[in-house]
């Protein structure tokens, strides 16, 4: 049986960002996101450089097979051809 072990969620308000630096620096270099708030809302996400690299890599990958896609390829399609495509995946239509 596999336990799978769960993280709190570290949200903090963006002043412990100048106050608490080394904290907030420590717990992102052990793999865990940190939520900043300000005035009660969500603000950013600090993350560090291995888990935005995570997160972004095969985005960029992605998007170098899209370009060289782009360029072999003569059918170009409009801003709303590309928005009522996604729609329809993302509805499931």
């Amino acid at each position: 049986m596999q336990l799978e072990v769960l993280q709190m969620i570290n949200i903090r308000p963006v002043s412990d960002l100048r106050n608490r630096f080394p904290e907030i620096e420590e717990i992102v270099k052990q793999g865990a996101p940190v939520y900043l708030t300000k005035n009660g809302y969500g603000s950013m996400v600090v993350l560090s450089l291995e888990q935005y690299a995570a997160l972004t890599d095969n985005l960029e990958l992605r998007l170098d097979e899209a370009d060289k896609a782009a360029a072999a390829s003569d059918v170009r399609y409009s801003e709303s051809d590309v928005f009522d495509r996604v729609r329809a995946r993302v509805h499931g239509r």
